[in-house]
């Protein structure tokens, strides 16, 4: 192998790692926004885990997050605005992102 087969070997190896880090923590701020969501609706135990595993599944509508976003904002009733949501999104996401980076360390 070339020197260049060598590094185009590791930018692959390197951007599937990155894509699989990245749908990870993607799953995990879903769970934690569901989780949150749920305390909203006074939901706790199982009944807590099955809705933030609605919220999860909710992400596979479309591209992007908008689909979780407005699941959870139809279950709230209006109880929240979309923008709340998509800011403790933004919040779960770092929390999600810095607990990945915690394992693999």
């Amino acid at each position: 192998m070339t020197t260049f087969d060598d590094r185009e070997s590791a930018f692959e190896a390197k951007f599937a790692h990155d894509e699989e880090m990245m749908f990870k923590a993607e799953a995990r701020a879903n769970k934690l926004l569901g989780l949150w969501a749920a305390e909203k609706q006074g939901l706790s135990g199982d009944d807590a885990d099955a809705y933030a595993l609605t919220v999860i599944k909710a992400d596979f509508e479309e591209a992007g997050h908008e689909d979780v976003v407005r699941k959870v904002a139809g279950d709230l009733n209006g109880k929240v605005e979309a923008a709340e949501i998509r800011a403790k999104r933004a919040e779960m996401l770092a929390q999600a992102k810095a607990g990945l980076m915690k394992e693999t360390d």
